[in-house]
């Protein structure tokens, strides 16, 4: 079979023929319809994440979806976490149990581009966050594709009105794509400045922040609360620290909320992306990605560790490259 292989830590990777997978003790072989670029792909095959130095050559992909038995299904695996390969290869094998069938119509690709992110997004609005209907909400980071699910969730859970933040003027526009009703620029650290634009664009006090980037954003956006507002962090893309200030904090005793998937029991994470799923088949849930044959990954791995991919990019293990290539 054809794959993409991580040959050494901190290079992108390269195209190569592999053997088939031998599935072993309770594990099947999936055939690979959509594996994502994860975050979490690119921070394991730096060789610098805190699951250590993985054992090289490896298959990355951390996710995907692909068929088993006619099923459409989404999968997770431990690579570049643990010994083994992933997803990012025209076969799979992993444990039968981790499979989570998709409803009918369900594109893959478009699966596979909200994966685990929209899951954090669904998870840290309804279950963390508990968003009642008819609050306002602000995502931070709304570009990304954490903060595209959000701001479309945000509305399927019934907000009256959805405040985004991004930093980009690409990012910007995806987030008002995504049906923003307004949209802050992330220009600056000044927690103030910031303050100021995200309690202009809202409607009064805000009830619910959805942050992905921690730092002065997430500072910022604190003070625009009303009393006994809650912040879910789930990421620190702009800063592992955070200016939040006590004051804050005490005289309007919010709640700050830290959230992870890790912490999601196999049947909550199995149900929230059968609702995805099932919305994105409706056509009421996407985010921007980028759809790339296996031997055009090394460009396009590079292209979203530099952060100038068109959204998240997500290979088609099965697709051949255009002619010419």
């Amino acid at each position: 079979m054809r794959a993409t292989e991580i040959a050494e830590p901190g290079r992108p990777p390269r195209v190569a023929d592999r053997e088939p997978p031998l599935p072993g003790q309770g594990e099947v072989l999936v055939e690979v319809h959509a594996a994502p670029l994860t975050p979490l792909d690119l921070l394991c095959a730096s060789g610098t994440s805190y699951f250590g130095r993985p054992r090289t050559p490896y298959v990355p992909g951390v996710q995907g979806v692909g068929l088993y038995q006619g099923r459409t299904v989404w999968f997770p695996t431990a690579a570049g976490m643990a010994p083994g390969d992933g997803s990012m290869a025209q076969l799979v094998a992993v444990p039968e149990e981790a499979l989570v069938e998709l409803p009918p119509g369900a594109d893959p690709v478009a699966v596979a581009a909200l994966g685990l992110s929209a899951v954090a997004a669904h998870m840290a609005l309804t279950w963390r966050g508990e968003l009642v209907a008819g609050e306002q909400v602000v995502v931070l980071g709304a570009g990304g594709t954490v903060g595209q699910a959000a701001v479309q969730l945000a509305r399927v859970a019934g907000a009256r009105r959805v405040v985004a933040a991004a930093r980009s003027e690409a990012a910007r526009r995806r987030a008002h794509a995504a049906g923003a009703d307004a949209v802050v620029p992330l220009d600056t650290d000044d927690v103030g400045e910031l303050a100021a634009r995200i309690a202009a664009a809202a409607d009064g006090p805000v009830d619910l922040v959805i942050d992905p980037l921690y730092g002065p954003p997430a500072a910022a956006a604190a003070r625009t609360l009303r009393t006994g507002g809650r912040l879910v962090n789930l990421g620190s893309s702009a800063a592992e620290t955070c200016p939040l200030d006590s004051g804050t904090l005490r005289s309007r005793s919010l709640r700050v909320l830290g959230y992870t998937n890790n912490e999601l029991s196999p049947a909550r994470r199995a149900a929230s992306l059968a609702e995805i799923a099932r919305r994105s088949a409706e056509g009421g849930l996407s985010v921007a990605h980028e759809r790339v044959p296996l031997d055009a990954l090394p460009d396009a791995w590079r292209r979203q560790a530099a952060g100038t991919a068109n959204g998240r990019v997500v290979l088609l293990p099965q697709e051949p490259a255009p002619a010419g290539t």
